[in-house]
């Protein structure tokens, strides 16, 4: 018997449709019946590829005795992060400084009527282990306390509800706080945030650290920066958090040395990576791994991640079945090596030249299994490559040139049941979410300007031009969109890096020479919904949600903090000053200028927290205006400008190569091409 959630768009609340639990999703109903019958609500979040979301609903919430007295005491509500980031982001503040720490499953109980936290945590045993009670002993902790200890839970609330206010506030800026001194800062933590990772587990990609550290390291006293953007570009590309037979990178590794990945593969950060990297290259570090990287992932990407649509799917799962028969899923079955089956596929020339180029052993590194890993950067021998297709082979049941496209296995049911010719795969989320599909826009747009790839290109132009003929409701722009049906309002993430998009469309046009596109104006009409909508008059920056879809939430955060994806406002900021470029409407660069005072004593206090904001800061400080003809825009953006935006000029003065502008002031015209890069290098900070 299924409960609510079995009519849920959301794949992740139909994870949970058959359990008995009665869960109910986030509603005004479930809300109202917890506040009417005086029951603390039980809040669980997570989303659809993550490993221990998906272990405790096989365990505490399939539990019958759980269920019982959850039911019977609790309101129990189920929320896609993926769906509601806005929600979520409460909610993990709230659980972090609580315990010091968050992750997914994020379960917490709030007070009915007010929806404060009091207690919360994230993966609960059914059996006390890992040093953690059962969840039926939390269960019934919880349930005695709300009873009987209520001057108690006044104290805690009281408490919870004043730091999540504070939170919200941010200290007075002061004046002249925007300074080149506060971003060399800046790119300073971040280096050292990338260093100290390499010594430390797990390991993220944590791009929008590293993207400040690339442009960073243009900077003449940032050799530091220079050699962490490279490092974490070998992480990356050689890593085992890399999918050597099939391309994509998975979400992180558990270990320092970049090995052994957690093993579901989601669109955010592959677009991160692919725009990374290519930055890399551009910059001047031009290892043929990274290529390699780059065009693997977009394979991936066309093979297995583009709906019929155009858009792009959200993720793929980390477990997946070895037989139909299994009834739970296994961590990495899909992707790792046995070395009995590698000595089995591949002839021994083969395998030698994998051992050779690759970290293959009799014992594994990975339970008995082998992740591949790279031992160096350099081109791969023939016979390597050779061997990867066999393996290719073997995973898929056919040849890589052989597939175009490789069908999604939507949920558990549908990958136990359909006869594929290879493994079984792991479950792909189909959802689309602007936010994610922006950042692999971005990464794709920037990968068809350094390589002239014109697959990347296609694949941006599609899921661009779906998004703005399908996302539009009555006039508001959507987040996601379920087979076809556009739903829930998008939120600051989605509105920010859609822009950016955008405008990182518009710049490959100019550099490439594309013609048609009206990406610029595009830009300029979703930018106008978002302040209309989003701004803060009163304190600056962006709200998370929408004015008029926030009576459910607790408070109304502006997101700053980087995570596995790029803050909001640092984004914004980034945009504000692009397009006040672009369209010479001074209105945008004193919005950007609001967004960077406004968040400036985070950025002075806080560095670590914020590298996105210094980006934002670097594009204040140093964007320059490229006007020039579209030859020499291409000449141009084969060098590393990171803050330039270019005007392709069919006509420039007589005898004139190109126009600079930096910030409100146009420099000398430039009559040599010397003086051009002189002039842009200047506005850069390149040279002095």
């Amino acid at each position: 018997m299924t409960n609510r959630l079995a009519q849920s768009e959301s794949l992740y609340l139909r994870k949970h449709a058959e359990n008995p639990i009665d869960w109910r999703p986030w509603c005004e109903e479930a809300l109202n019946k917890a506040k009417r019958e005086d029951k603390p609500i039980f809040l669980s979040i997570g989303y659809s590829s993550c490993h221990w979301c998906t272990v405790m609903e096989g365990e505490a919430f399939s539990n019958e005795a759980i269920a019982q007295y959850m039911n019977a005491n609790f309101v129990p509500i189920k929320v896609d992060r993926e769906e509601r980031p806005d929600i979520d982001s409460i909610y993990m503040q709230a659980l972090q400084a609580m315990t010091g720490q968050g992750g997914w499953p994020l379960n917490i109980f709030l007070t009915p009527g007010d929806r404060i936290p009091f207690y919360g945590g994230t993966y609960f045993p059914v059996e006390p282990r890992f040093g953690r009670p059962s969840f039926l002993e939390v269960l019934q902790g919880i349930h005695n306390f709300y009873q009987t200890e209520k001057e108690k839970l006044q104290g805690v609330t009281q408490e919870m509800f004043a730091l999540l206010q504070r939170s919200t506030l941010l200290p007075q800026a002061p004046k002249n706080s925007l300074t080149n001194n506060l971003l060399q800062k800046g790119i300073e933590t971040s280096s050292q945030i990338i260093d100290r990772q390499e010594m430390g587990s797990p390991s993220f990609p944590m791009i929008p650290y590293a993207d400040l550290v690339v442009q960073g390291s243009r900077f003449p006293a940032q050799e530091k920066a220079k050699i962490a953007a490279k490092q974490r570009g070998d992480a990356l590309a050689l890593g085992g958090i890399y999918d050597h037979v099939a391309g994509g990178f998975h979400r992180y590794t558990v270990d320092a040395t970049w090995t052994v990945p957690h093993f579901e593969k989601m669109l955010y950060d592959n677009g991160q990576i692919l725009d990374y990297l290519a930055s890399l290259w551009n910059a001047g570090m031009e290892e043929p791994a990274y290529l390699r990287a780059v065009e693997g992932t977009i394979a991936w990407l066309q093979r297995e991640m583009v709906s019929p649509q155009g858009y792009f799917y959200a993720a793929q799962d980390a477990d997946s079945f070895v037989t139909p028969e299994e009834i739970e899923p296994e961590e990495g079955a899909f992707c790792v090596w046995k070395y009995a089956e590698l000595e089995q596929l591949l002839d021994p020339a083969e395998l030698a030249a994998l051992q050779a180029d690759f970290t293959v052993s009799s014992t594994g590194n990975f339970e008995g299994n082998n992740v591949l890993q790279r031992r160096s950067a350099g081109r791969l021998s023939e016979m390597s490559e050779k061997a990867l297709s066999q393996l290719f082979l073997a995973r898929y049941g056919e040849s890589p040139e052989a597939i175009a496209t490789f069908p999604p296995a939507r949920d558990n049911q549908e990958a136990k049941t359909t006869l594929w010719k290879g493994r079984i795969p792991a479950v792909t989320d189909t959802k689309m979410i602007v936010a994610w599909n922006s950042l692999m826009i971005s990464g794709l747009a920037r990968v068809y300007q350094v390589f002239k790839n014109p697959i990347a290109w296609k694949l941006a132009q599609n899921a661009t031009q779906f998004i703005l003929e399908h996302q539009w409701l009555e006039g508001r722009f959507q987040r996601l969109n379920y087979e076809g049906k556009a739903r829930v309002l998008a939120q600051s993430e989605d509105y920010a890096l859609f822009i950016k998009a955008l405008l990182d469309c518009d710049r490959a046009s100019a550099v490439m020479g594309e013609t048609g596109g009206n990406w610029r104006e595009e830009a300029i009409r979703v930018q106008e919904e978002f302040d209309e909508f989003l701004w803060s008059i009163e304190m600056g920056g962006y709200y998370n949600a929408p004015i008029d879809a926030s009576e459910d939430l607790l408070i109304r955060e502006r997101s700053y903090i980087d995570n596995a994806t790029p803050a909001a406002n640092g984004i914004a900021a980034a945009n504000l000053v692009r397009l006040g470029l672009l369209t010479d409407n001074t209105h945008y660069l004193e919005r950007a200028e609001a967004i960077l005072q406004a968040f400036s004593p985070i950025m002075e206090q806080s560095p670590q927290a914020c590298p996105s904001l210094f980006l934002g800061l670097d594009w204040y400080l140093h964007s320059t205006l490229i006007r020039t003809t579209g030859d020499r825009v291409s000449q141009l953006a084969v060098r590393y400008f990171p803050k330039s935006v270019y005007q392709v000029e069919e006509k420039v003065p007589e005898e004139a190569i190109g126009l600079i502008c930096k910030g409100l002031a146009c420099l000398p015209t430039a009559h040599s091409w010397e003086q051009l890069l002189t002039q842009i290098e200047k506005c850069h900070g390149i040279v002095g």
